[in-house]
């Protein structure tokens, strides 16, 4: 039976690199297209006050020779010159400079002072010398580099701007997958499943999934194999236990009586050690999902009233509620407790209120080192008291599981030696 996106191609995935390059290149081309309208508004203006200015001393020529035929010639910034072929002055502007053009004779434009020369000969072999000052030229010069520089001052900012939002926007995706992998815990292997990404970041979650589809596999792949092992060990264990214990019982013979209890007592210990494979094996599989809130402490006390008075009880609230798996309560308590017991000097203090679980014992203090160590798998820190090794470990990993933490203090606080674990449930 065909789907119902049969036939129909998906769209494919927009490239962030294409994004990138044309939102670049049209930024660009606007950007220069408004620098260039502005400046070439701006050039227009200065184009037209030459053309006036020119236009203006053309008038003021035609003026000045009408004053001088009436005998009162104006001042202007344009001096003129004629000679005739014997260098005699045959008119000079009012204003005109005696020194201005006495060095002046090549034809063609020349810089004398402040001021900008033309010569040119006459047909009479003469030479009409016009002179202007430079000034007006720098600050033409001055004006038209400003209307050049002035629009790309005022749009690189808004270009910076633009870029800086374009490129935000375009890059958006990446914080997104980069946000999404960073805030995932070692339990979290879900698919990241994020939409409408880049072409370029989809072979990226593609390959994350992978990788955490092929973890998800060998992680659970692991806890199956440890809990499979512990269970189908605890069966032939402890039927050689009591084999062994029906041999204890019916034995006269001394020697066999001795062998047989250190066998007993040897498969009491495979028994613990099945039990806490288990219990780290369940540990593992633990979520964070919220299991709501349950008073924990009539299961403390039950915990408790298993040791034979070896466990002082202190409940700060009651009831105590706390948003954690019953079970998963019930194996961390008992894993501190048999963990204090077995590495310290009863009685054990236990402490429970609703924010937290405190298990204190008397004791040689650890070294900050090794306490360090003491949650990972089959640590004991050089002691040589019967234990699996495995109790802080199967503790710290509920904590990480239930989204709880757990703080390993030695000394105990305000004393010389002891232990204290403390568990921090979730508010």
């Amino acid at each position: 039976m065909n789907g119902p996106s049969d036939g129909v191609p998906m769209p494919r995935p927009r490239s962030l690199r294409r994004d990138l390059a044309l939102g670049f290149g049209a930024g660009i081309v606007l950007t220069w297209l408004i620098a260039l309208l502005v400046g070439w508004t701006i050039l227009r203006r200065e184009i037209d006050e030459v053309y006036d200015a020119a236009l203006g001393r053309t008038a003021d020529r035609i003026l000045a020779i009408e004053d001088i035929q009436r005998g009162t010639p104006r001042r202007s910034d344009l001096v003129a010159q004629m000679t005739g072929p014997d260098r005699q002055v045959l008119f000079r502007s009012r204003n005109a400079d005696d020194t201005l053009f006495s060095a002046t004779i090549d034809e063609g434009f020349s810089d004398a002072g402040d001021m900008r020369v033309l010569t040119l000969k006459t047909e009479g072999g003469g030479l009409l010398q016009i002179a202007a000052p430079l000034e007006e030229r720098g600050a033409a010069a001055r004006e038209t580099l400003a209307g050049m520089l002035l629009p790309s001052i005022l749009l690189l900012p808004l270009a910076f701007l633009g870029i800086s939002w374009f490129t935000r926007r375009r890059l958006a995706p990446v914080d997104d997958l980069s946000r999404e992998v960073a805030g995932r815990d070692a339990r979290d292997l879900r698919p990241l499943g994020l939409k409408d990404l880049p072409a370029e970041l989809e072979p990226i979650q593609k390959a994350v999934d992978q990788l955490m589809a092929q973890l998800d596999i060998a992680l659970t792949a692991e806890r199956d194999f440890s809990s499979n092992a512990a269970h189908e060990l605890r069966t032939p264990i402890a039927a050689t236990l009591a084999q062994t214990q029906r041999l204890i019982a019916e034995t006269r013979d001394p020697e066999t009586r001795a062998r047989a209890e250190g066998i007993a007592t040897s498969l009491r210990r495979l028994s613990r050690l099945s039990e806490k494979l288990l219990d780290l094996a369940r540990a593992e599989g633990i979520s964070g999902r919220d299991h709501g809130l349950h008073d924990m402490v009539p299961v403390l006390r039950l915990l408790a009233s298993e040791f034979d008075g070896r466990v002082r009880l202190e409940l700060t609230d009651v009831p105590a509620p706390i948003a954690m798996d019953i079970d998963s309560f019930a194996v961390l308590a008992r894993n501190l407790i048999e963990n204090a017991l077995v590495h310290g000097t009863p009685p054990v203090t236990v402490r429970l209120s609703a924010s937290s679980l405190v298990v204190e014992n008397s004791g040689p203090p650890v070294a900050p080192d090794a306490l360090a160590k003491l949650t990972r798998r089959f640590e004991r820190a050089g002691s040589q008291n019967p234990g699996s090794g495995l109790g802080l470990a199967i503790v710290e990993t509920i904590a990480r599981n239930s989204g709880t933490s757990l703080r390993l203090t030695s000394p105990a606080p305000d004393k010389p030696d002891g232990f204290l674990a403390e568990v921090r449930f979730k508010s």
